[in-house]
């Protein structure tokens, strides 16, 4: 009995090990076959544009593009759009758009105060113009099509979000790190996008994910969050500080003696909700500064509701996990919630610490390398 126990157990790690091998053969061209064509925004475009583009077609960032040969691209690469017969340059990708560039630029600035009329003047300034008050907009990748799937595990796994991937492209290296892409159209592919393609290929990765997030050590502490009586615009200020996309809202437990100002060490306490700055996407530019001034409780019980009925969304739901949850449960999660991140709290709802789409990758990636 022994053996024959044995046996089986063998042969489930030699098909694990067959189809994580077919998993490895995948390459990003199939992960963009059916991706629409690149939503993008021109460099003159307003930022009350460009946060309508963001609303509309549901996205959280933007390429923004440029004639050719006038900038230096983010990062110092040159990703251009070509004309597919004459192969002239017709584009020139500066960088990438989020929201939160978008808030950070009218957080810095204090508005309280401010007649609406001037927050409008603030909406209308160039998208270029913002480019770069968030790491973010300063990254901007591309992933030949013939990369494989492991080898783009590798690039998101080190917190790259997103990748131009060309259509018929012309790839070349000049001196040094200079990298020169053109192409004549362009996909967009995510973090997210891997992760569905993962999650329908969960039975060739069933021996990682059926492990439990404290087994595979992906869970990551110390998480910093703001209190439910921060300011949104303070909260903008802290995450633009802290590099942060989202940020816990922790319940304050003596809302007069904290500052509510600043990021707070979130281990041990109660989180009651998520804010993201894609949250605000949907205000439009005659509430922002109300919104901007409110606090976290207030936006999270009226407000909210507003901006997403806007948006045509529902308010965001609070995603968390134990540390005992397998690791497919949170795959499952963040799939169908849309989010990056899940928070990892305690039986009583006190936070642990973070799961972002990040280190879900690695560890996958970490695990298949080791099978």
């Amino acid at each position: 009995m022994q053996t024959t126990m044995m046996g089986v157990k063998n042969d489930h790690k030699i098909q694990s090990t067959l189809e994580a091998h077919n998993l490895r053969d995948k390459r990003v061209k199939e992960l963009v076959t059916d991706k629409r064509r690149l939503v993008e925004v021109p460099y003159t475009a307003t930022l009350a544009h460009t946060m309508n583009t963001l609303v509309a077609n549901q996205v959280v960032a933007l390429p923004v593009a440029a004639p050719p040969g006038h900038w230096i691209g983010a990062g110092g690469s040159m990703i251009l759009e070509s004309d597919k017969q004459t192969g002239a340059v017709r584009k020139h990708y500066i960088g990438m758009v989020t929201m939160l560039d978008i808030l950070s630029h009218i957080a810095g600035d204090n508005i309280e105060g401010d007649e609406n009329k001037n927050m409008e003047e603030r909406m209308s300034v160039p998208v270029s113009s913002v480019i770069g008050h968030c790491l973010e907009s300063l990254s901007l990748w591309t992933l030949n099509p013939n990369t494989s799937i492991m080898d783009c595990m590798e690039v998101f796994s080190k917190g790259i979000h997103r990748a131009l991937v060309p259509l018929d492209g012309n790839m070349e290296n000049i001196a040094g790190v200079e990298l020169v892409e053109s192409a004549s159209s362009y996909r967009m592919l995510t973090q997210m996008d891997l992760m569905k393609f993962l999650k329908g290929h969960e039975s060739e990765i069933k021996h990682i994910t059926d492990r439990t997030v404290h087994e595979l050590g992906v869970i990551v502490e110390p998480i910093f969050g703001v209190t439910n009586h921060t300011k949104v615009i303070d909260a903008i200020k802290s995450m633009r500080a802290g590099s942060l996309n989202a940020v816990p809202i922790l319940e304050s437990t003596n809302p007069a003696a904290e500052d509510h100002s600043q990021l707070v060490n979130g281990k041990g306490r109660k989180v009651i909700g998520t804010f993201s700055a894609t949250d605000l996407r949907g205000c439009p530019v005659s509430q922002l500064q109300t919104f901007l001034l409110a606090s976290l409780m207030e936006y999270t019980t009226s407000l909210l509701s507003v901006s997403a009925n806007m948006a045509g969304s529902t308010p965001r739901e609070l995603v968390t996990c134990y540390s005992s949850s397998p690791l497919a449960k949170l795959i499952d999660k963040v799939v169908v919630n849309h989010v990056h991140r899940v928070w990892v709290i305690d039986r009583n709802g006190l936070l642990e610490g973070l799961v972002s789409l990040t280190d879900i990758i690695k560890v996958i990636r970490s695990s298949l390398l080791d099978d």
